[in-house]
């Protein structure tokens, strides 16, 4: 029993390899200090300037030219508050960034690099510049890639943007980042917490996992959550809404079949070579017509010949007598006992009027043929004799 509470004992006193060599600082658990934040750089932290000059160059595409020429100046002045030189070749139709001996961020040379960036992929100059500054982060999503169909990566594009940007301006204001979708990326700027959060949404959108517009009522929810300082140390996911896809279960289904379809296809790998093909010879050999005499070789070849005729000749005939022949007419299969039933039902309600339409008909003719025509016919006064005149007449 000891060794067991020894051996307890030891687990728990065993220190994470992760914070091994870690020793304790004094601000760890300062609650004045704010660790997250982003403090702004000072020039006499570094008053020597830099060592060695670096440079980064990126291409642009033609129909920024125009554009990249006009706000030039206003870029070349933003980059030289903070000692960076810049250079736009219309030649090459590339734009350079390099240090100086003015330069003290050591960092503001990648911050010009991503200015770069996002000016030639369509972003304005005015949005561009904000990314000089400290507390601006900048991403540059690729989509390209995510999407095979054209037709399709359209319309997830435009999934993306909503009907008049509706869905873009909603995401902006909740993210509080700058988003603009052009051609087969996504670029934009703001926290880095946004940024991750924009990711995540354009990644899901395009690989068709979740639509936007879910992901923007998961961001309402939290930002209205984040207003309660009670929620602050407690976990959301309780609040927060859990969305599944219908055709979850069919997607998966489709996927499983097209992977087995992928593997039937793939040949195995065999280090044998394939067995070589029979050549015409060794096919006359093996058919035995390889030792016939051209005589019989020839009654052979025409013989097989009028067989073909023959088959052929029918085939033609059938087709031609196929126009001739009725077309068959659609029979009804009652399927079910019931109809049957009805359908018998009905043969006796038939059978029953018919006997007692013929009956009818029987009595009339009866009828007709006892009835007097004279009694219908009207007489006159002067025809008719009355009763005294026919008394005299008896005696």
């Amino acid at each position: 029993m000891a060794e067991v509470e020894q051996s307890e004992q030891n687990l728990e006193n065993k220190v994470s390899k992760k914070n091994k060599n870690r020793k304790p600082k004094p601000w760890d658990d300062d609650p004045n200090i704010d660790h997250w934040k982003i403090e702004k750089f000072d020039p006499a932290c570094n008053p020597t300037g830099m060592l060695e000059v670096s440079s980064f160059s990126t291409l642009f595409p033609q129909y920024r030219e125009k554009y990249l020429q006009d706000s030039w100046p206003r870029i070349e002045s933003a980059l030289k508050q903070h000692g960076v030189a810049c250079k736009l070749n219309l030649v090459e139709g590339s734009m350079t960034v390099s240090t100086t001996r003015k330069t003290r961020d050591p960092y503001i040379i990648v911050k010009a690099k991503e200015l770069m960036k996002l000016l030639s992929r369509s972003v304005p100059a005015p949005q561009a510049i904000k990314i000089l500054e400290d507390e601006v982060q900048c991403d540059i999503i690729k989509i390209g890639n995510l999407v095979r169909n054209k037709e399709r990566f359209v319309k997830r594009r435009q999934r993306l943007v909503g009907p008049n940007s509706s869905t873009l301006k909603a995401l902006e204001i909740l993210s509080n980042c700058y988003i603009l979708v052009q051609g087969s990326t996504v670029a934009a700027m703001g926290s880095y917490q946004g940024l991750k959060q924009l990711r995540r949404i354009v990644e899901d959108c395009m690989e068709n996992i979740l639509h936007p517009v879910y992901h923007i009522k998961t961001l309402m929810i939290k930002k209205a959550l984040a207003k309660d300082p009670a929620l602050a140390n407690e976990s959301w996911e309780r609040f927060l809404p859990k969305f599944k896809k219908k055709n979850e279960k069919k997607i998966m289904k489709r996927e499983n079949e097209e992977k087995k379809r992928v593997k039937e296809e793939k040949k195995r790998y065999t280090p044998f070579p394939p067995p070589q093909p029979l050549s015409k010879v060794d096919k006359q050999l093996q058919s035995g017509e390889f030792h016939m005499s051209e005589k019989k070789k020839t009654e052979k070849e025409w013989q097989e010949k009028q067989v073909k005729q023959t088959e052929k000749s029918i085939e033609n005939k059938r087709k031609r007598d196929a126009s001739f022949l009725p077309p068959e007419e659609p029979m009804q299969k009652n399927n079910n006992s019931t109809r049957s039933e009805d359908g018998k039902e009905d043969l006796t309600e038939l059978t029953k009027s018919l006997k007692s339409k013929t009956k009818e008909l029987k009595r009339q003719k009866k009828t007709h043929e006892k009835v007097n025509a004279e009694e219908f016919i009207a007489v006159t006064s002067s025809d008719q004799p009355s009763k005294k005149k026919s008394k005299k007449i008896r005696d």
